[in-house]
């Protein structure tokens, strides 16, 4: 069976219905969290605990967000996390769903409201779509194909507004946070709210932070394999060249999406002549300067 062609006008229907069925979910997300909080100490202690509770309301997301899915465009493919078999087929050309149901599993368990629906269409092995949805606080962040809808918090990547806004190398760091979600802080970096994020699985928030400008890569192995792609184009070493202006955004690959490694840093201004782009490259060498590696079991 040949590879269905998306429009944009198709992109921006299954849009619409994905941010309808996120809600949705996020109305399960609260009951669940609901249940969480208000069932007795004895019967957590006695019949279920808190991690058995999770992976209950886990699966009921999973399965109603699947069935609608298969409802309506019964010839996508879904991958989820409750469901996922990481010896199953490989990616496709395919439209293919991935859905994580309840992103901050902790949160959700604590009652702590930084907890998300992850919801992100693959497109020809590429991640075309993206919604994430936090139904505590009844916050929605998503791609609409005109830049995104989500509000920047801080600092003009464009080097607009009061010079004390601008984002200028980027290299000091104020603290190391983390919203206890990998979703939502993609999100956060989309909106300035965070700088730099290092996760380990992510569909839906590459997609959304893209469109805001940000730049997405592998781990630092998948990096540096870029650099070197790169530089060997432009007959350059590259342990010694350095960035150029017109090198090409790093294209968030089959082998970089199902990678489980990805760093993404926000769109920010260059200077002294670099463009923004550079500047985010700079930064990623800097990070991965700083890290080490770690296999993913």
């Amino acid at each position: 069976m040949s590879t269905p062609e998306l429009s944009i006008a198709d992109l921006q229907q299954i849009l619409s219905f994905t941010t309808t069925l996120a809600r949705k979910a996020g109305a399960l997300i609260l009951e669940g969290s609901q249940a969480i909080q208000s069932a007795p100490a004895k019967d957590i202690n006695e019949k279920k605990n808190s991690v058995d509770l999770v992976t209950e309301y886990d699966v009921k997301v999973e399965k109603m967000v699947k069935k609608e899915i298969a409802e309506t465009y019964p010839g996508f493919k879904f991958i989820g996390e409750e469901s996922y078999d990481p010896a199953g087929p490989p990616l496709t050309d395919e439209p293919t769903f991935c859905v994580d149901p309840i992103d901050g599993t902790t949160n959700f368990i604590h009652g702590f409201p930084y907890v998300c629906i992850s919801l992100g269409l693959i497109y020809k092995k590429r991640p075309v779509l993206g919604v994430i949805y936090n139904p505590f606080l009844d916050h929605l962040t998503t791609v609409d194909g005109k830049g995104g809808s989500f509000i920047r918090l801080a600092g003009d990547p464009s080097g607009g507004g009061k010079s004390e806004e601008k984002v200028e190398r980027g290299r000091m760091a104020h603290s190391l946070r983390s919203m206890g979600s990998a979703a939502l802080n993609f999100a956060m970096v989309a909106q300035g709210g965070l700088d730099l994020y290092w996760p380990w699985d992510v569909c839906a928030g590459i997609v959304i932070t893209q469109e805001a400008g940000a730049i997405i890569t592998g781990s630092s192995p998948s990096f540096a394999s870029a650099l070197s792609s790169f530089y060997s184009s432009q007959d350059q070493p590259s342990s010694s060249a350095k960035l150029s202006n017109d090198i090409a955004p790093f294209e968030v690959t089959p082998e970089i999406l199902t990678g489980r490694k990805y760093l993404v840093v926000r769109a920010i201004q260059g200077e002294d002549g670099e463009t923004g782009l550079v500047a985010q490259s700079r930064i990623v060498q800097e990070f991965y300067g700083c890290v080490d590696d770690v296999a993913v079991e």
